[in-house]
């Protein structure tokens, strides 16, 4: 029997289909009943109990997983979207054994016998197929709920990109394992991308996984270890005191993972840590496990650590001792044979661990598995697209829309941590000024309050008697300012009281008096942000103490948050609760979505015509909606941590959130790069009085150097940092190349301000990303899918960083399907090859597309100093090419209202000419008239030499012009 039920636009029918089955002795039912979104199914078994699929358009198609019928699911934090009901039409099937729901651009079938589900594209070809799944109960707070488990496409090739920031150099994650938990680097947001076009979407708030869904552990839980006799249990420890053996032990882990375990675990024979210099632990012995083949591994560090197996050097790493992280690794085992280990650390206030997974079976390592600790119900989204870009739409769908940035925040951001007082930031200010160095944004960051006064909003007035002058002071040098908040509070200050007393303060830190780093330490903790009294009076508080002296841009920092750093996670789970969900695990990674949010609808009831500009440190899905940039939190000043950015920005980019950037530079600073003129030692930093050593200095400009090329490229330009002085003129005292050529990239971000602003533009209008892996382009191209140095930004420049110390050249991978016109040189070469390409110091290598039309615009002071200068277009010969000019009043929301002019560029290769479209739209205060000139690079011909060169020259005046070069 075949029965087909239609649902049509404006139709309300309600149909019930059962199919029974036989195999062997068992008698198996499953039913389906359509409903005015979709289809909900009851299988015969399986994990769930009803399984719901929601059309949410054309495209999109929601999985709800269910353990009881009638259940419903408090209100997703992520996603905007609703069912499209009748706004959609769409067909639902029974087939022999399953049940399929069609619309335009997507098709789902679900099995009746156990609720499995496949996904289809627009031609019918099967994209995504679940291959595992799990529901098991858990209880949380008292609570009931599950820990669950999807999997897609075991064994698959795909490529899988997206999922928010992360710091281990991962850019296809098909076959890698992800934790998407939130951290001072770390943005989790649960969204998949694939190059085949189709993406997942994870609905879920607490600790995901991305690949192995077994949480990783001390080594111990899974191999044997012996020390350097071969035969102790555990890894030989040796401590060493001022060069000094001091002890050895047997232990059964490298466990100094958290500040407890330090505590708890470091010898008793010595002195606690903290009060000891010069100390070194090394542990060896062999790691043995019964599980052959390649094995996942993390050493989580901070301090120096240096990572030897099998004799051969793994790692060589150092992070500050306060943010540690995880390091992925990757061992190769043979069956119970023993693998060598050594370690060696050099704790100052630091922490280590080891952990370890043992191997998947290979089609489960290379599949889409998303996995959560806590649960009510399986709840995702499938999108299926015709292109990565339009995949990243269907999220944006989903979870909001990117509004407009203003255009300043395209321009070059000052920061360090931190200005003392206003004057020294003011002066900042009027030295780029002076210089004539472009400039659109100064920052002043945390600790502009009294000492004791840590969420009072209130300024020192000793260092900032009048921050309504300070304001109006940049602004007068036609500059914008970010001010930090937070949402951390003293205990003491009234504005942590009146949470308290509605019940919207976390207040278990204060409870165990945990006192923080500053002065004599105080009591403290952060708001609850999970009600919209709270998110009110969160708003209500910045307001008439600091929204309303006129800062331009608000830089909501820790916004994890990081409540008590380096706590064990069940001790930390309880410093973030409870709220209106629950237990604080319950909702542990969207704290920057609802805070944020607080702010942005604050601003956008009190500045209604206005663009936002919010910069967090942590990031999840759907942020996007709130005019949020997210940066990649406190980096450290190394190369390997350069090269990590690239990757994590890029990952960061395509998982929807296309407003990114990183610390130039690096945030922290090994000590032997805080001394001498550029150190600039701040509360709890002591750097001395050592000279620096001039190999150091050395290392430390070039990586700043290096850093700032590629900043340059990246959506959003900032120097920042703490401890050593960030200013441009500071950071290159003493090196006139360095200085000149610095300044050479700062002006070059400005010359292509309208290739950027357009780009940007495109975020909110076509679904675009700026910062675009070379799959995103390419996605034909199998080598173009693995890059991780590497990405487009925008549809015309290939970027290539240069991240290792005294390189003077580098590998560069050129996609194939177009030609690539060295942006310095001007040679031309073919696509699909790997070339060795000059990279002296002055040059991070920069390619062109062929068919490229990029507009450019003169040097500019601020973004907007000349608003009526020419535009340059530069036309690259060997293909045709189509570009567009996008321009606004780059300040206000008029642009919603249509206000903003679009002209297209079209060049003809054969032909040699460019056609100039008729402008579409108009807004106040635009140019009506203005030149365009024109330059056709060819090959041999260098773009960067002399970019004010052209070779024809018109008035537009809004109407078709055409050009023959």
């Amino acid at each position: 029997m075949r029965i087909k039920l239609a649902q049509t636009q404006g139709a309300k029918q309600v149909a019930a289909a059962m199919l029974f089955l036989a195999a062997g002795n068992a008698a198996y039912a499953g039913t389906f009943q359509q409903t005015g979104t979709g289809i909900e199914v009851k299988p015969d078994t399986g994990a769930a109990k009803v399984v719901r699929l929601n059309l949410m358009s054309d495209n999109i198609i929601q999985v709800v997983k269910l353990n009881a019928e009638g259940k419903s699911l408090t209100p997703s934090l992520m996603t905007v979207a609703t069912p499209c009901a009748d706004k959609c039409t769409f067909t639902v099937t029974p087939g022999a054994d399953s049940v399929q729901l069609k619309a335009g651009k997507i098709a789902a079938t679900v099995s009746l016998k156990d609720g499995q589900v496949a996904f289809f594209d627009a031609a019918g070809k099967r994209f995504l197929q679940q291959a595992s799944e799990s529901m098991k109960p858990v209880t949380v707070g008292g609570k009931p709920f599950f820990a669950i488990k999807q999997g897609f496409n075991h064994g698959t090739r795909d490529a899988y990109y997206g999922l928010g920031q992360h710091q281990n150099n991962q850019m296809n994650y098909n076959g890698e394992d992800v934790l998407l938990q939130q951290h001072n680097m770390i943005a989790a947001v649960p969204f998949v991308v694939s190059d085949k076009n189709y993406g997942v979407l994870w609905d879920n708030n607490a600790i995901s996984r991305f690949g192995d869904a077994t949480p990783y552990d001390h080594m111990s839980r899974d191999l044997t270890l012996r020390g350097v006799d071969g035969k102790s249990a555990g890894l030989t420890a040796r401590y060493y005191i001022d060069g000094k053996l001091a002890l050895t032990r047997q232990e059964k882990d490298i466990d100094y993972q958290y500040l407890k375990d330090v505590d708890e675990n470091w010898p008793k024979e010595l002195k606690p840590v903290k009060e000891l210099k010069d100390v070194r632990v090394v542990w060896e012995g062999t790691m043995s496990s019964p599980h052959a083949g390649v094995h996942k591994m993390q050493l989580y560090s901070s301090d120096y650590a240096m990572l030897t197996v099998d004799g051969k050097e793994v790692m060589d790493v150092w992070r500050m001792g306060w943010n540690p992280w995880y390091h992925n690794f990757e061992v190769k085992f043979a069956a119970n044979k023993p693998v060598k280990l050594h370690l060696e650390w050099k704790p100052s206030g630091g922490m280590v661990a080891i952990t370890h997974n043992n191997p998947l079976p290979s089609a489960e390592r290379h599949s889409l598995t998303m996995s959560s600790e806590i649960a009510e119900a399986i709840n995702y989204y499938v999108i299926s697209a015709d292109s990565m870009d339009n995949v990243i739409g269907g999220y944006r769908h989903l979870t909001g829309a990117q509004p407009m940035m203003p255009k300043w925040a395209y321009g070059f951001w000052q920061s360090r941590q931190r200005y003392v007082d206003q004057n020294q930031l003011l002066d900042t200010v009027k030295e780029y000024r002076k210089r004539g160095w472009p400039l659109d944004n100064i920052v002043q960051d945390w600790f502009y309050w009294p000492e004791d006064g840590w969420g009072s909003h209130d300024f020192d007035k000793t260092r900032f008697p009048d921050p309504k002058s300070m304001v109006d002071q940049v602004h007068k040098m036609n500059a914008r300012i970010m001010l930090s908040v937070w949402g951390k509070f003293y205990a003491n200050t009234d504005n942590y009281k009146e949470f308290e007393k509605h019940g919207y303060m976390w207040t278990k830190n204060v409870e165990n008096g945990s006192r923080d780093w500053v002065g004599k330490g105080y009591l403290n903790s952060h708001y609850d942000p999970y009600t919209k009294e709270a998110r009110d009076i969160y708003y209500r508080q910045l307001k008439t103490k600091l929204v309303d002296l006129g800062f331009d841009a608000w830089w909501m920092d820790n916004t994890e948050p990081d409540v008590l750093s380096n706590s064990r996670l069940e001790d930390f789970k309880e410093l973030i609760g409870p709220t209106v969900y629950g237990a604080g695990e319950i909702t542990f990674n969207p704290y920057s979505l609802v805070s944020t949010g607080a702010m942005y609808d604050g601003l956008k009831r009190d500045q209604p015509d206005t663009r936002q500009f919010i910069l967090s440190r942590s990031g999840f899905a759907g942020i996007q909606r709130n005019a949020v940039a997210v940066w990649s939190g406190d980096t450290v000043g190394r190369w390997n941590n350069l090269y990590d950015q690239i990757a994590s920005g890029t990952n960061m980019s395509m998982s929807g959130i296309p407003n990114w950037t990183h610390d130039i530079g690096g945030y922290a600073q090994e000590v032997r790069f805080q001394s001498g003129d550029v150190g600039s030692a701040q509360e709890n930093r002591n750097v001395g009085n050592a000279a620096a050593k001039p190999e150091d200095m050395e290392e430390w400009r070039e990586l700043n150097h290096r850093w700032w090329q590629f900043g340059a490229f990246t959506p959003l330009f900032r120097s920042h940092g703490e401890v050593v002085k960030r200013e441009l003129y500071n950071i290159s005292a003493g090196d006139d190349a360095m200085r000149d050529n610095m300044v050479w990239y700062l002006k070059l971000r400005y010359r292509l301000m309208p290739y950027i602003y357009t780009m940007a533009s495109d975020t909110h209008y076509h679904n675009g990303t700026m910062m675009r892996g070379l799959v995103m382009d390419f996605p034909n191209d199998e080598k173009a899918k693995n890059v991780k140095d590497q990405y487009m930004f925008g549809p015309s420049f290939l970027v290539a960083p240069v991240h290792e110390y005294k390189a003077r050249s580098r590998q560069v991978y050129l996609p194939a399907g177009a030609d690539w016109y060295d942006f310095y040189t001007g040679e031309r070469h073919k696509g699909g090859a790997t070339r060795k390409i000059d990279a002296p110091r002055d040059r991070m290598p920069v390619f062109v597309k062929a068919g490229s039309v990029v507009t450019t615009g003169p040097v500019t002071q601020y973004v907007d100093e000349k608003p009526d200068a020419p535009i340059t277009v530069f036309v690259y010969a060997g293909a045709n090419g189509l570009a567009t000019l996008y321009e606004d009043d780059g300040v206000s929301n008029a642009y919603t209202r249509g206000e903003a002019s679009r002209i297209p560029i079209a060049y003809d290769d054969k032909s040699g000419t460019v056609q100039i479209g008729a402008r579409a739209g108009q807004y106040k205060g635009m140019v009506e008239k203005r030149q365009f000139k024109v330059r056709l690079i060819k090959p041999g011909m260098s773009t960067a030499n002399d970019m004010d060169a052209s070779d024809k020259s018109v008035t537009y005046e809004g109407k078709p012009v055409t050009i023959k070069l």
